[in-house]
């Protein structure tokens, strides 16, 4: 084969660093981005935090607001106070105390102050964030007396309980681990170590079901809804027919079997109604009040508010630390210098101005996008949810001239505070529905009315999926059976034999 040379004319995009740096910014998240400008400064002596706060005028940074219902110090005060100040710094612990002397006559403690109110009744709450159920129980366990096989066995059962609450395995499992594996570690001195009888397990499992929170330790729902009516006040009105309505007919109460209900308790429909209510105002899963998950705050990255009637969109300052470069270390580059130290400065001062670059651009394209969805969204911040208007990627690329996967970056992981709540930037984008009229309905507002419908239904005769169809196409919404029956699982709104109720 005859080596030719020949021409090509064509056009190639280039991701230069820059580029690379500006794309992966854009799509960090506010606590990932305050990471990266941690790491960045760590790593760049050429960057520095800009401690200096913003002011009105720019010049004078106002003095701290005093307290309210403060007054000022007069000078009998402050020489009382250096007075004071004096004696105590003089004063210093005796070698030798007298023997009828306390330590309370010299040094006296500082008084706690008693909370405020008619209510003075102290609650200590031990549980903290971080600690797990299974911690917050052999807490109480090492708190109550007990011989050491019931210890071995309450270990065990409380291994045995899952995040809900409930007992995971049955007595006789825990018995027959028992017996095989942690029976030999009980001193039984002089004699055989016994096995140890099902019973056993069974009176230590009934010492745990009283520990914190009450209904711990059920094994299955109707014995965890009896230990919470049991440790109501023995007056509490129909408590003793609420336990017996767990115990034997919990199955006629979860299918909603009202009549059936009525026949086998023997109660009129507004007494059966007064149970249901005390029964549905008791936990399922008394475990998941004590969790060891840490919550996560979201800090908004915009925050748009109403101002003489129009809304204003901005972004968050406190979102991101503020940075500048470091003016002593820049002046210490020179141009004409090629030496190692003049060349690393050289590096890391041209690092700098393209990260403070990028910084800057991510900043304008968030500001500019989410002030193009307020302007499109305007009817939901409003009038609520039912006035979003339906929104894609395409229409906010084509007003913001960006291309679509730029938007996405934009919008993912990025919240703004609304006087609705803090929503992300997605929320905002949904398909649509076409109308009869020939318009558009968006399906978040779909959903808006499904939420509202099913909230204002007679609960005698909850409205089905048909049903909310036919309204639906009554006010021009054309959407199938199907299509609200997803809405409302997204809404996590039971189907319609799920919410009857009794009033």
């Amino acid at each position: 084969m005859k080596q030719t040379l020949s021409l090509k004319l064509g056009q190639t995009l280039t991701m230069t660093p820059q580029l690379q740096q500006a794309i992966r910014l854009l799509q960090l998240s506010t606590l990932d981005l305050q990471q990266e400008i941690q790491q960045t400064l760590e790593s760049n002596p050429m960057l520095e935090f800009d401690e200096e706060e913003p002011t009105p005028d720019g010049n004078e940074i106002p003095e701290p607001a005093a307290e309210a219902n403060s007054e000022p110090q007069t000078d009998d005060t402050e020489s009382d106070l250096s007075e004071t100040m004096a004696v105590t710094d003089n004063e210093s612990i005796p070698e030798d105390l007298p023997v009828d002397t306390s330590w309370d006559d010299i040094y006296q403690p500082a008084a706690v102050a008693a909370p405020q109110g008619e209510d003075q009744d102290w609650s200590f709450d031990r549980n903290s964030i971080g600690e797990s159920l299974q911690d917050h129980l052999l807490w109480q366990l090492n708190l109550t007396p007990m011989s050491q096989t019931d210890y071995l066995i309450a270990t065990a059962i409380i291994d045995a309980i899952d995040s809900d609450g409930m007992l995971t395995v049955t007595i006789e499992d825990i018995t027959e681990s028992l017996n095989t594996d942690g029976a030999g570690e009980v001193e039984e001195p002089d004699t055989d170590q016994p096995l140890i009888e099902i019973d056993e397990v069974v009176a230590v499992l009934k010492r745990i079901q009283q520990f914190d929170p009450v209904g711990i330790a059920a094994r299955d729902l109707g014995e965890c809804l009896a230990l919470q009516l049991r440790a109501l006040a023995e007056d509490t009105p129909w408590r003793k027919e609420a336990i017996a309505l767990v115990i034997e007919h919990l199955d006629l109460l979860a299918a909603r079997n009202f009549n059936a209900l009525k026949r086998s308790t023997r109660l009129e429909e507004a007494d059966l109604a007064s149970v249901v209510a005390l029964i549905q105002s008791l936990n399922p899963r008394p475990g998941s009040s004590i969790t060891s998950e840490v919550p996560e705050y979201i800090v908004p990255d915009v925050v748009v508010f109403k101002d003489n009637g129009r809304w204003v969109v901005e972004l968050n300052s406190e979102a991101t630390p503020r940075i500048k470069i470091n003016e002593t270390y820049a002046s210490l580059v020179k141009r004409a210098d090629s030496s190692a130290q003049n060349t690393y400065l050289k590096d890391n001062l041209q690092e700098a101005r393209w990260f403070l670059k990028s910084l800057q651009s991510r900043h304008e394209t968030l500001l500019k996008v989410a002030t193009r969805i307020v302007e499109h969204q305007r009817g939901f911040l409003e009038y609520g949810e039912e006035a979003m208007k339906p929104l894609v990627l395409h229409d906010i690329a084509e007003a913001v001239e960006m291309h679509e996967s730029t938007i996405s970056r934009v919008t993912s992981r990025k919240y703004i505070h609304t006087p609705k709540g803090i929503f992300e930037l997605k929320y905002f984008f949904s398909s649509h529905v076409s109308t009869n009229t020939g318009g558009e309905v968006s399906s978040t507002a779909i959903r808006a009315l499904i939420r509202k419908l099913t909230a204002d239904e007679n609960p005698r005769k909850p409205l089905s999926d048909n049903k909310i169809a036919a309204i639906l196409a009554e006010q021009n919404i054309k959407v199938a059976r199907r299509t609200v029956a997803k809405y409302r699982e997204s809404l996590a709104i039971p189907p319609s034999n799920e919410r009857k109720r009794l009033i």
